[in-house]
This record gives structure tokens, C-alpha cells and sequence, in this order.
């Protein structure tokens, strides 16, 4: 699986679930700090309307 990256910044993962939950939190952020990114950026395009999540990576330097 792909993980996009924008502009080096931030990393982006899309889901198209009902509704997120604690698991899919979980990958968005270790994807963050995997890849050693300030940023990440859940986005859920399943559920009645855009669902959106900004995470952090604690880790950064």
C-alpha cells in the first residue's frame, strides 16, 4: 500500500470505513512517525459526511 506524502510535509492517509475508529487512529500515526513527519492527516471519505483528523508525531526532532 501507498501512503501519499504531500510536498514532504505531511503524510495522508485515506480511509473509506462508516466511521473511524481507535485502529485506524493508531495506523495514521504510526505512519507519522514511521516516515519521521511533524504532521499526519487521517481523512475518512466512508461516512455521511468528510471526516478529518490531524495528527501529531511525538517523536519529531
Amino acid at each position: 500500500m501507498l501512503t501519499p506524502i504531500v510536498e514532504d510535509k505531511v503524510v495522508v492517509e485515506l480511509k473509506a470505513v462508516v466511521k473511524l475508529e481507535d485502529a485506524h487512529l493508531a495506523q495514521g500515526k504510526n505512519y507519522t512517525v514511521a516516515y519521521d513527519f511533524p504532521r499526519g492527516l487521517l481523512i475518512n471519505f466512508g461516512g455521511r459526511s468528510l471526516e478529518y483528523k490531524l495528527l501529531f508525531n511525538p517523536k519529531y526532532n
